[in-house]
């Protein structure tokens, strides 16, 4: 039995949880909060609330730059954070996590870092059709600059990645695959370990986007075989403002600089400057201390719930959710993939998504409506927008069968 199928006979404890998040017990418009829009960014558990507080009252400093004690404190616990995200990846060395402000600075930073000096004219750049914007628009950028082409993987009907056009894409002028874990509008969990290898059989570096997939998978970077992920706090419980790339450690060696100033040098002058090894290479100037040490209270949450007992948690849900969702009439989910976490993007029959956004709120219901930053993957159902309700580890399934009956009754207030 794998440790995924072995969580599912576990039970979780979700008022506990529940209980650990504040805000989840206040109201809106007069009706009980109804959050589902974890995908866009997760609410916060008290104890990273409080291991921010409490660092600003009591430890904060800046980093790698005091002899004196509080400074050397703080550098302490941000070192720390490093070494616990390390852990969290199954990363091989502390020097593979760079610290950045999310996702997005990530995958700039690998576009413009790694790749940007690779690319030659006539190269392409690897990405599939239901990729964030986060992971679109830095490659057009480089590709454009170096008379580069991206190349789109299509995504079936099904909502799936096509695996066969993959496989006849990867070619030799493909310089990096950029592909999603789990589509932030789908929800689809894409198989990231097989993606990889294909195209490590290949000679082509894999970067992945695990920024759904960090709250709500099990992550194992030896496990995955790709070169680059990244994943932002915020959406997993921590702070905004935080994020991580983890890379293989010789790519990292290999990149140049892509932010000059302090804390990133070896020795400055105006006859030349050498810089540090990395991850420091990569962290010019003062980060956001305090987010970092409150990243790692995050890691702890969600490694003392487990995390394969929070994906099969979380799978019935979203199972009940979609369920639900198809009871509805007129009610049409995007995609029907194998597997998917979190997120369920959906569309009514005459009536715009925007507006049923408007109307859920004055329920007190929290969802997200709009092109989610994935305009080419409603181009490829026809849309411009949808609307989406994702889940997280604090929700529960009286709330689903809360949020299903008040959509019905909105649908049908909003048909008069």
């Amino acid at each position: 039995m794998n440790e995924l199928a072995a969580a599912t006979a576990e039970s979780l404890d979700v008022e506990a949880v529940r209980a650990q998040f504040p805000i989840l017990a206040r109201t809106v418009n007069g009706r009980p909060l109804l959050f589902l829009d974890s995908a866009a960014s997760s609410q916060k558990p008290r104890r990273v609330v409080e291991e921010l507080r409490r660092f600003y009252y009591e430890d904060y400093a800046n980093i790698h730059r005091g002899v004196y004690e509080l400074s050397q404190r703080a550098s302490q616990l941000h070192d720390q954070a490093r070494r616990a995200v390390q852990r969290f990846l199954g990363a091989r060395d502390w020097r593979e996590i760079v610290f950045v402000r999310s996702t997005t600075e990530a995958i700039n930073l690998v576009a413009w870092s790694f790749l940007r000096p690779r690319l030659r004219p006539g190269d392409e750049i690897l990405v599939t059709e239901m990729e964030h914007h986060a992971n679109i628009v830095p490659w057009q950028i480089v590709a454009g600059e170096r008379d580069a082409r991206v190349v789109v993987v299509p995504v079936t009907d099904a909502g799936e990645l096509d695996l066969d056009a993959l496989r006849r894409m990867l070619g030799p002028r493909t310089r990096l695959l950029a592909v999603t874990w789990v589509s932030n509008v789908l929800g689809t969990v894409n198989p990231v370990a097989e993606i990889a290898a294909l195209a490590r059989a290949r000679g082509v570096p894999v970067l992945v986007d695990a920024a759904q997939a960090a709250p709500h998978l099990p992550v194992d970077v030896a496990a995955l075989g790709c070169d680059f992920l990244a994943f932002s706090a915020h959406k997993m419980y921590g702070p905004t403002g935080v994020g991580v790339l983890w890379a293989r450690l010789e790519h990292l060696e290999a990149m140049p600089p892509w932010q000059g100033g302090g804390d990133m040098i070896d020795r400055v002058s105006f006859a030349g400057t050498t810089f540090a090894d990395p991850p420091f290479r990569f962290e010019a100037g003062t980060p956001d201390i305090a987010g970092i040490v409150a990243l790692r209270e995050a890691v702890a949450f969600v490694e003392a719930l487990g995390r394969a007992r929070i994906a099969a948690y979380e799978a019935a849900l979203v199972a009940r959710l979609e369920a639900r969702l198809g009871e509805i009439p007129g009610v049409r989910v995007l995609g029907r993939p194998a597997r998917r976490a979190s997120a369920v993007a959906f569309t009514v029959d005459g009536v715009h998504h925007q507006d049923l956004g408007t109307m859920l709120d004055l329920e007190g219901v929290c969802i997200r409506t709009g092109h989610h930053c994935a305009m080419p993957l409603h181009a490829r159902f026809g849309l411009a927008g949808s609307a989406r309700a994702s889940v997280a580890v604090y929700n529960t399934r009286e709330e689903i069968e809360r949020f299903a009956d008040i959509l019905a009754r909105t649908i049908a207030l909003l048909r008069g």
